[in-house]
């Protein structure tokens, strides 16, 4: 999450998403744009998560139905 808001542009990258890394480098090389550019990382970063965490939570359930 710290990297999410201190290098924005790097979270994505991190993650394999390089096209969206690239339009955020874009974006907080201006100073205005740091402050959307580090909430949409680190909003990115939580909705990542949770996705991780649901698809998790829907494979135990049809593990637990058969």
């Amino acid at each position: 999450m710290l990297l999410a808001i201190l290098c924005p542009f790097l979270s994505f990258m991190f993650r394999g998403k390089i096209f969206t890394a690239i339009i955020c480098l874009i974006l907080q090389l201006t100073l205005i744009g740091w402050l959307p550019a580090a909430l949409w990382a680190a909003m990115s970063l939580n909705n990542s998560r949770a996705e991780r965490r649901n698809d998790r939570l829907i494979k135990e359930i049809r593990k637990s139905r058969r």
